[in-house]
């Protein structure tokens, strides 16, 4: 078997988590500036979403989707890992965090939630999600339809790309309760990405909380709630900056 490059001094390894509705597809962009640039990076897509969709099961929760990405890690044996989690992607990273601490250089949290110990991501999302999950609990189904992009205020021109893209969501990850132990605060690298055109305001008060917050690097990117699709350029660029 030909043995690997090695990467460069300057190369670093990229885990970048998709919120709900999306999949790893989302990324691509973002992920083909990071290689050409010389990092590895890793766009896993969580089960029972995009390509994985045909995994959709009342079975799939949180600790599958945290599972997901912590199998990643282990199994490629990453190290000094800039770890980024998009919107619902926060609560995933933030449970990454406590399973594989050590591997863990930096965290970077994209227009996401920002979840305390014992909360769920039911307790943190908007209404609008909510409702949908309350909706669709009423009807017995097993998933919460995806939000069209133009609620996510995505470009117009890439709108009907996202719309074809999103699938629907596993319900069985609305409810369970994060257990963190404080971890997440122990990385010394953390950043908040805040779209600042998104109109979502649980986002903007975990911004303005961050912001006071010494120990954290805030950024605003003049975008819909989708920057790896409207702004890719630019969020590569931060991701670089961070790690």
């Amino acid at each position: 078997m030909p043995e690997l490059a090695k990467p460069s001094a300057l190369s670093r390894n990229f885990v970048l988590v998709h919120g709900a509705w999306h999949g790893g597809w989302c990324w691509r962009r973002v992920a083909d500036l990071l290689t050409a640039r010389g990092h590895r990076v890793f766009t896993p897509t969580l089960s029972g979403l995009g390509e994985r969709s045909h995994l959709l099961s009342a079975a799939v929760n949180l600790d599958t989707h945290i599972a997901d990405i912590v199998n990643v890690i282990k199994w490629e044996g990453l190290e000094k890992v800039v770890l980024c989690g998009h919107s619902y992607g926060g609560i995933i990273i933030s449970g990454v965090v406590e399973e594989v601490f050590p591997a863990i250089s930096s965290l970077v949290f994209l227009d996401a939630f920002v979840p305390e110990d014992g909360e769920s991501w039911g307790d943190v999302t908007v209404p609008e999600t909510r409702q949908a999950m309350e909706a669709a609990a009423r009807r017995g189904e097993t998933a919460i339809p995806p939000r069209a992009a133009a609620a996510f205020q995505v470009n117009e021109r890439d709108r009907a790309w996202v719309d074809a893209k999103c699938t629907p969501h596993p319900m069985g990850t609305l409810h369970p309760k994060l257990h963190l132990t404080g971890k997440r605060e122990r990385v010394a690298k953390k950043t908040y990405i805040r779209a600042s055109t998104y109109n979502g305001a649980s986002f903007a008060q975990v911004y303005a909380k961050l912001r006071a917050d010494p120990s954290w690097r805030c950024y605003e990117v003049p975008c819909g709630h989708d920057v790896m699709v409207d702004m890719p350029e630019r969020l590569a660029e931060i991701l670089e900056e961070v790690a």
